[in-house]
Protein backbone atom coordinates (compact mmCIF):
# COMPACT_ATOMS: atom_id res chain seq x y z
CA UNK A 1 0.00 0.00 0.00
CA UNK A 2 3.15 1.92 -0.53
CA UNK A 3 2.08 3.94 -3.39
CA UNK A 4 -1.33 4.81 -1.84
CA UNK A 5 -0.06 7.66 -0.31
CA UNK A 6 0.60 9.02 -3.58
CA UNK A 7 -3.33 9.60 -3.70
CA UNK A 8 -4.36 9.26 -0.35
CA UNK A 9 -4.53 12.82 1.64
CA UNK A 10 -2.18 12.53 4.47
CA UNK A 11 -2.07 16.54 4.88
CA UNK A 12 -5.73 17.41 5.58
CA UNK A 13 -5.24 21.17 4.26
CA UNK A 14 -3.49 19.19 0.99
CA UNK A 15 -5.60 19.75 -2.24
CA UNK A 16 -4.46 19.31 -5.84
CA UNK A 17 -5.10 21.74 -8.49
CA UNK A 18 -5.62 20.34 -12.22
CA UNK A 19 -5.23 22.61 -15.06
CA UNK A 20 -6.89 22.37 -17.66
CA UNK A 21 -5.73 25.46 -19.25
CA UNK A 22 -3.84 28.43 -17.80
CA UNK A 23 -7.35 29.96 -17.03
CA UNK A 24 -9.41 26.68 -16.47
CA UNK A 25 -8.36 25.00 -13.23
CA UNK A 26 -10.31 22.49 -11.12
CA UNK A 27 -10.20 21.86 -7.44
CA UNK A 28 -9.82 25.49 -6.46
CA UNK A 29 -12.04 27.74 -4.94
CA UNK A 30 -13.59 27.85 -8.81
CA UNK A 31 -16.19 24.92 -9.91
CA UNK A 32 -15.86 22.99 -12.92
CA UNK A 33 -18.48 22.99 -15.37
CA UNK A 34 -18.03 20.74 -18.47
CA UNK A 35 -20.91 20.68 -20.65
CA UNK A 36 -21.23 19.17 -24.33
CA UNK A 37 -23.28 16.20 -25.83
CA UNK A 38 -22.95 12.51 -25.50
CA UNK A 39 -20.87 12.14 -28.82
CA UNK A 40 -19.62 14.24 -31.58
CA UNK A 41 -21.91 14.27 -34.48
CA UNK A 42 -20.95 17.08 -36.67
CA UNK A 43 -19.52 20.36 -36.69
CA UNK A 44 -22.61 22.18 -37.07
CA UNK A 45 -23.93 20.57 -33.81
CA UNK A 46 -20.40 21.13 -31.69
CA UNK A 47 -20.43 24.99 -32.96
CA UNK A 48 -23.74 25.82 -32.16
CA UNK A 49 -23.08 24.08 -28.53
CA UNK A 50 -19.58 25.71 -27.62
CA UNK A 51 -21.35 29.10 -28.52
CA UNK A 52 -24.08 29.26 -26.28
CA UNK A 53 -22.35 27.05 -23.66
CA UNK A 54 -19.07 29.76 -23.70
CA UNK A 55 -22.04 32.28 -23.15
CA UNK A 56 -23.17 30.78 -19.61
CA UNK A 57 -19.66 29.81 -17.79
CA UNK A 58 -19.24 26.73 -18.78
CA UNK A 59 -15.48 26.48 -18.30
CA UNK A 60 -14.65 23.31 -21.17
CA UNK A 61 -16.50 21.31 -23.35
CA UNK A 62 -17.06 17.39 -24.00
CA UNK A 63 -18.22 15.41 -27.25
CA UNK A 64 -17.16 11.91 -27.41
CA UNK A 65 -15.25 10.81 -30.54
CA UNK A 66 -14.75 7.00 -29.58
CA UNK A 67 -17.21 5.54 -27.86
CA UNK A 68 -17.70 2.22 -25.72
CA UNK A 69 -21.34 0.91 -26.48
CA UNK A 70 -22.90 -1.77 -24.78
CA UNK A 71 -23.64 -3.35 -28.58
CA UNK A 72 -21.63 -3.43 -31.15
CA UNK A 73 -24.34 -2.31 -33.53
CA UNK A 74 -24.84 1.23 -32.01
CA UNK A 75 -23.51 4.26 -33.38
CA UNK A 76 -19.11 4.02 -31.71
CA UNK A 77 -18.44 7.66 -33.11
CA UNK A 78 -17.16 9.56 -35.99
CA UNK A 79 -13.47 8.65 -34.88
CA UNK A 80 -10.37 10.65 -36.16
CA UNK A 81 -13.51 12.61 -38.27
CA UNK A 82 -14.79 13.60 -34.57
CA UNK A 83 -11.32 14.67 -33.75
CA UNK A 84 -11.06 17.06 -36.49
CA UNK A 85 -14.57 18.71 -35.48
CA UNK A 86 -13.78 18.70 -31.98
CA UNK A 87 -10.34 21.08 -32.53
CA UNK A 88 -11.83 23.07 -34.91
CA UNK A 89 -14.10 24.14 -31.97
CA UNK A 90 -11.56 24.67 -29.67
CA UNK A 91 -9.70 26.22 -31.59
CA UNK A 92 -12.43 28.68 -32.87
CA UNK A 93 -13.83 29.19 -28.99
CA UNK A 94 -10.58 28.39 -27.13
CA UNK A 95 -12.42 26.25 -24.74
CA UNK A 96 -10.71 23.45 -23.62
CA UNK A 97 -12.06 20.44 -24.71
CA UNK A 98 -12.13 16.70 -22.92
CA UNK A 99 -12.90 13.21 -24.30
CA UNK A 100 -12.93 9.80 -23.98
CA UNK A 101 -9.98 7.62 -24.94
CA UNK A 102 -10.57 3.67 -24.97
CA UNK A 103 -7.02 2.30 -26.24
CA UNK A 104 -3.60 2.76 -25.75
CA UNK A 105 -3.24 3.18 -29.58
CA UNK A 106 -5.32 6.72 -29.20
CA UNK A 107 -3.46 8.46 -26.51
CA UNK A 108 -0.97 10.25 -29.47
CA UNK A 109 -3.41 11.41 -31.59
CA UNK A 110 -5.58 12.60 -29.07
CA UNK A 111 -3.14 14.05 -26.73
CA UNK A 112 -2.33 16.57 -29.79
CA UNK A 113 -5.94 17.97 -30.03
CA UNK A 114 -7.65 17.82 -26.84
CA UNK A 115 -6.64 19.27 -23.12
CA UNK A 116 -8.11 16.35 -20.95
CA UNK A 117 -8.79 12.65 -21.99
CA UNK A 118 -11.40 10.83 -20.15
CA UNK A 119 -11.13 7.33 -18.91
CA UNK A 120 -14.69 5.88 -19.23
CA UNK A 121 -16.43 3.20 -16.02
CA UNK A 122 -15.64 0.30 -18.43
CA UNK A 123 -12.25 1.21 -18.29
CA UNK A 124 -11.35 2.09 -14.90
CA UNK A 125 -9.57 -1.23 -14.25
CA UNK A 126 -7.98 -1.13 -17.38
CA UNK A 127 -4.77 -0.98 -16.22
CA UNK A 128 -2.21 -1.61 -18.78
CA UNK A 129 -3.80 2.31 -20.89
CA UNK A 130 -4.08 3.36 -17.10
CA UNK A 131 -0.14 3.09 -16.77
CA UNK A 132 0.08 4.53 -20.26
CA UNK A 133 -2.19 7.44 -19.57
CA UNK A 134 0.43 8.24 -16.50
CA UNK A 135 3.29 9.13 -19.28
CA UNK A 136 0.72 11.33 -21.69
CA UNK A 137 1.12 13.91 -20.15
CA UNK A 138 -2.63 15.12 -20.19
CA UNK A 139 -4.88 15.85 -17.70
CA UNK A 140 -7.04 12.39 -16.70
CA UNK A 141 -10.44 12.60 -15.67
CA UNK A 142 -11.16 8.82 -14.49
CA UNK A 143 -14.48 8.03 -13.99
CA UNK A 144 -15.81 5.54 -10.96
CA UNK A 145 -16.56 2.22 -12.54
CA UNK A 146 -20.02 0.97 -12.57
CA UNK A 147 -19.94 -1.48 -9.83
CA UNK A 148 -16.44 -0.33 -8.62
CA UNK A 149 -15.98 0.39 -4.52
CA UNK A 150 -14.26 3.69 -3.10
CA UNK A 151 -11.16 1.91 -2.75
CA UNK A 152 -10.69 0.43 -6.24
CA UNK A 153 -11.09 4.54 -7.78
CA UNK A 154 -8.66 5.34 -5.64
CA UNK A 155 -6.29 2.70 -6.47
CA UNK A 156 -7.53 3.06 -10.22
CA UNK A 157 -5.68 6.72 -9.94
CA UNK A 158 -2.79 5.53 -8.17
CA UNK A 159 -1.88 3.98 -11.44
CA UNK A 160 -2.24 6.81 -13.25
CA UNK A 161 -0.01 9.05 -10.47
CA UNK A 162 2.44 5.66 -9.74
CA UNK A 163 3.31 6.09 -13.17
CA UNK A 164 4.11 9.96 -13.43
CA UNK A 165 0.81 11.96 -14.03
CA UNK A 166 -0.18 13.94 -10.80
CA UNK A 167 -3.01 15.13 -12.64
CA UNK A 168 -6.24 13.31 -12.10
CA UNK A 169 -9.67 14.39 -11.64
CA UNK A 170 -11.81 11.51 -9.87
CA UNK A 171 -15.13 11.33 -11.49
CA UNK A 172 -18.38 9.71 -9.85
CA UNK A 173 -21.08 9.05 -12.13
CA UNK A 174 -23.51 6.45 -10.60
CA UNK A 175 -22.92 2.38 -9.25
CA UNK A 176 -24.93 0.14 -10.78
CA UNK A 177 -27.96 -1.57 -8.82
CA UNK A 178 -31.31 -3.59 -8.85
CA UNK A 179 -33.56 -0.46 -9.21
CA UNK A 180 -33.59 0.37 -13.44
CA UNK A 181 -35.95 3.46 -12.59
CA UNK A 182 -32.95 5.32 -12.32
CA UNK A 183 -29.73 4.02 -15.38
CA UNK A 184 -27.52 4.25 -12.16
CA UNK A 185 -27.54 5.03 -8.28
CA UNK A 186 -25.83 8.00 -8.00
CA UNK A 187 -23.46 7.95 -4.85
CA UNK A 188 -23.07 11.29 -3.57
CA UNK A 189 -21.47 9.74 -0.05
CA UNK A 190 -18.75 8.44 -2.06
CA UNK A 191 -18.11 12.15 -3.44
CA UNK A 192 -17.81 12.80 0.49
CA UNK A 193 -15.58 10.02 1.50
CA UNK A 194 -13.20 10.96 -1.67
CA UNK A 195 -12.88 14.65 -0.56
CA UNK A 196 -11.68 13.16 2.68
CA UNK A 197 -9.86 10.47 1.67
CA UNK A 198 -7.91 12.04 -1.13
CA UNK A 199 -6.30 15.32 -2.43
CA UNK A 200 -7.53 14.93 -5.95
CA UNK A 201 -10.50 16.68 -6.96
CA UNK A 202 -13.82 15.34 -7.41
CA UNK A 203 -15.99 15.61 -10.05
CA UNK A 204 -19.92 14.28 -10.29
CA UNK A 205 -21.31 12.86 -13.95
CA UNK A 206 -25.26 13.45 -12.91
CA UNK A 207 -26.52 12.72 -16.37
CA UNK A 208 -24.95 8.86 -16.67
CA UNK A 209 -26.27 8.40 -12.85
CA UNK A 210 -30.16 9.59 -13.68
CA UNK A 211 -30.33 8.52 -17.28
CA UNK A 212 -33.27 11.17 -17.66
CA UNK A 213 -33.34 14.63 -18.12
CA UNK A 214 -35.70 15.64 -15.60
CA UNK A 215 -33.59 14.06 -12.88
CA UNK A 216 -30.27 15.88 -13.91
CA UNK A 217 -30.71 19.46 -12.81
CA UNK A 218 -31.32 18.65 -8.49
CA UNK A 219 -28.97 16.07 -8.66
CA UNK A 220 -26.15 18.59 -10.09
CA UNK A 221 -27.38 21.04 -7.41
CA UNK A 222 -27.03 18.02 -5.05
CA UNK A 223 -23.96 17.26 -6.24
CA UNK A 224 -22.46 21.07 -5.40
CA UNK A 225 -23.78 21.29 -1.86
CA UNK A 226 -22.02 17.93 -0.73
CA UNK A 227 -18.58 19.29 -2.04
CA UNK A 228 -17.95 18.38 -5.74
CA UNK A 229 -15.35 20.32 -7.33
CA UNK A 230 -17.02 20.52 -10.72
CA UNK A 231 -19.72 19.14 -12.81
CA UNK A 232 -19.94 17.01 -16.49
CA UNK A 233 -23.05 17.18 -17.76
CA UNK A 234 -24.59 16.08 -21.39
CA UNK A 235 -26.42 18.79 -23.15
CA UNK A 236 -27.95 18.48 -26.91
CA UNK A 237 -29.17 21.40 -29.26
CA UNK A 238 -31.75 19.14 -29.77
CA UNK A 239 -31.68 16.38 -27.09
CA UNK A 240 -34.47 14.18 -28.65
CA UNK A 241 -32.54 13.88 -31.69
CA UNK A 242 -29.18 13.10 -30.18
CA UNK A 243 -27.83 9.79 -31.86
CA UNK A 244 -26.91 8.12 -28.22
CA UNK A 245 -27.98 9.23 -24.67
CA UNK A 246 -30.68 10.98 -26.31
CA UNK A 247 -33.17 10.51 -22.59
CA UNK A 248 -30.42 11.89 -20.33
CA UNK A 249 -29.32 15.18 -22.86
CA UNK A 250 -30.25 18.64 -21.49
CA UNK A 251 -31.31 21.20 -24.41
CA UNK A 252 -28.88 24.16 -24.24
CA UNK A 253 -31.34 26.48 -22.34
CA UNK A 254 -32.19 23.82 -19.56
CA UNK A 255 -28.34 23.70 -19.06
CA UNK A 256 -28.28 27.48 -18.70
CA UNK A 257 -30.99 27.83 -15.91
CA UNK A 258 -29.11 24.71 -14.21
CA UNK A 259 -25.74 26.74 -14.27
CA UNK A 260 -27.97 30.23 -12.81
CA UNK A 261 -29.05 28.05 -10.58
CA UNK A 262 -26.19 26.80 -9.35
CA UNK A 263 -24.67 30.31 -8.06
CA UNK A 264 -26.20 30.69 -4.83
CA UNK A 265 -25.38 26.86 -3.58
CA UNK A 266 -21.61 27.52 -4.78
CA UNK A 267 -21.49 30.81 -3.00
CA UNK A 268 -23.53 28.77 0.35
CA UNK A 269 -20.55 26.06 0.42
CA UNK A 270 -17.84 28.31 -0.55
CA UNK A 271 -17.20 28.03 -4.08
CA UNK A 272 -17.37 30.11 -6.97
CA UNK A 273 -18.69 29.88 -10.39
CA UNK A 274 -16.94 32.20 -13.07
CA UNK A 275 -18.47 34.29 -14.78
CA UNK A 276 -19.24 33.96 -18.56
CA UNK A 277 -17.63 35.50 -21.54
CA UNK A 278 -20.70 37.13 -23.22
CA UNK A 279 -24.52 37.12 -21.76
CA UNK A 280 -26.96 34.30 -22.60
CA UNK A 281 -28.90 34.46 -25.61
CA UNK A 282 -31.85 31.55 -26.45
CA UNK A 283 -31.89 30.18 -29.36
CA UNK A 284 -34.92 28.58 -30.42
CA UNK A 285 -34.40 25.19 -32.36
CA UNK A 286 -35.19 25.38 -36.14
Amino acid sequence: MQNAQLATKTDLNRQTRVQLRSNVVVGGTDLLIVGGPCSVESLEQMETVADQLSSIAVQALRGGVYKPRTSPYSFQGLGEAGLEILDTVRKQYDLPVITEVMAITQIAVLAERVDALQVGSRNMQNFDLLKALGQAGKPIILKRGLAATVEELVMAAEYILSHGNPNVVLCERGIRSFDPYTRNVLDLGAVVALKQLTHLPVIVDPSHAAGKRELVPDLARAAIACGADGLLIECHPEPEQSISDARQALSLDTMAALVESLQPIAAAVGRSIPMPLQPFTHHPAA
